[in-house]
């Protein structure tokens, strides 16, 4: 690979930084702060949290396949990947939270920023994660690609997961307000170098026009779900995705009422992230070696093992240990995952020409659905548990059941879905062999 072509990966890479700050913010503290800010219940938190999600399974297969008809149109995806850059709006709002504001009310405002801000982050999402299926590139160079992404995304992930905690601890409706400005810059910034990345790596690597046009948004999404080995992957990752964010969601909950100290999330999110910084050109050689579908399944069920460490009782230094070895594997996680995809893309274009936009809109729909779902089961199983809510200033003494509750939802849940992600990665039949090019 050329120096120019490093350079483009670069700059395309760089716009999964502002992407890392969506998907960790709101994962990472929006239940936390709807329970303990705002006042309101963990049903109804949760309930904010999945019902913005539920229009995503319609909004991001619709832009998939819209996406794909202004490629065939004008040759690019930029229009759309501009407009997403107002995702820093919703940013903002949703975290702005007028005082006179508590419980369902306050749940109402941060919910219908929250949708506003999964409809601008499609808009940025599906035609950027279009793009390495949009290259004429093989199988080792998607993965290329990919862990160039994969990289600034961990390091979004890292910086956000960090910082933002940090910026809150106090608690205040204030801090989380400065907090969401502070970070919505940073995604401005990223979204625009990303836009100059795809524009140039698309001219320097080749443009892969979609298939053949459809006559609805239905039709694509039928062609991307008739594929058996993209439906499995699908599948898989719908669960893993859900894993994932109920880990995110429930951290602030484990480090308050495991360790009796909040402050440690920030350390938590640096020991989950920082190596995966460096895991992910790690699992790239993996992949040359074993390929995608194996180093896959090492990082699932590596995952289930971690998250059924804590029951046992362990110590601060222990359990550091053990969440920077599920943050080794997440890095697999996601970059296997991904790199997946445009195989899929590319041995179903060798058959009847598939069309890229709309595989990634189902994609992408399946990664906000496990988004949501993942806050959406812990925080029921914190309902299930009797836990109670309030409101900032304030302090309660939660139940027994309430402590058992959260810690089983931080442990067995988590497992048991990534066991079921596991079951379905079994059934992709794709190998090297396949889309070696």
């Amino acid at each position: 690979m050329t120096e120019t072509r490093t350079r483009s990966l670069v700059a395309y890479a760089g716009g999964s930084i502002g992407m890392g700050v969506w998907v960790t913010v709101p994962g990472l503290l929006l239940l936390y702060f709807l329970t303990h800010t705002l006042g309101v219940s963990p049903l109804l938190a949760g309930l904010t949290l999945l019902l913005p999600k539920i229009i995503d399974v319609i909004v991001h297969p619709y832009l998939g396949s819209r996406s794909d008809q202004a490629a065939r149109r004008t040759g690019d995806r930029l229009g759309m990947l501009r407009f997403g850059l107002l995702l820093a709006v919703a940013m903002a709002g949703m975290f702005t939270v007028p005082a006179a504001l508590t419980g369902p009310a306050a749940a109402l405002w941060v919910g219908a920023w929250f949708i506003a801000g999964n409809l601008l982050f499609a808009c940025f999402q599906v035609p950027y994660l279009t793009t390495p299926s949009d290259l004429e590139v093989g199988y080792h160079e998607r993965t290329r690609v990919f862990m160039f992404r994969m990289l600034f995304l961990t390091l979004g992930l890292l910086g956000a997961g960090v910082a933002a905690p940090a910026l809150v601890a106090a608690g205040e409706r204030g801090d989380y307000a400065r907090m969401a400005l502070l970070l919505s810059g940073v995604m401005v910034v990223s979204g625009l170098v990303a836009i100059t990345g795809v524009r140039r790596l698309t001219a320097e690597a080749g443009f892969r026009t979609p298939g053949q046009e459809s006559h609805s948004t239905i039709a694509d999404i039928a062609v991307a779900w008739r594929d058996r080995d993209f439906r499995a992957l699908v599948l898989s990752y719908l669960f893993t995705g859900t894993t994932t964010h109920l880990f995110l969601a429930a951290l602030p909950f484990y480090t308050e009422y495991v360790f009796s100290d909040s402050k440690l999330t920030a350390v938590f999110m640096g020991a989950f992230l920082g190596p995966a910084v460096f895991a992910g050109p790690i699992w790239a050689k993996v992949s040359r070696r074993i390929g995608k579908q194996r180093g896959l399944l090492i990082c699932q069920v590596t995952f289930v093992i971690g998250s059924l460490a804590p029951l046992l009782g362990y110590g601060l230094v222990p359990a550091v240990a053990v969440v920077v070895v599920l943050g080794i594997a997440f890095a697999g996680l996601q970059l296997f995952a991904f790199s997946m995809v445009p195989d899929a893309v590319a041995a179903a274009s060798a058959l009847a020409g598939a069309r890229a936009g709309a595989y990634t809109g189902v994609w992408t729909a399946t990664e906000a659905t496990g988004t949501a779902i993942g806050p959406y089961v812990y925080s029921a199983v914190l309902a299930a548990g009797g836990f109670l809510a309030t409101t900032e200033g304030h302090t309660v003494t939660q139940p027994e059941s309430a402590r058992t509750a959260l810690l089983i939802g931080f442990t067995v849940v988590p497992a048991v879905l990534m066991a079921a992600a596991v079951a379905f990665q079994l059934r992709w039949t794709l190998d090297r062999a396949r889309v070696a090019t």
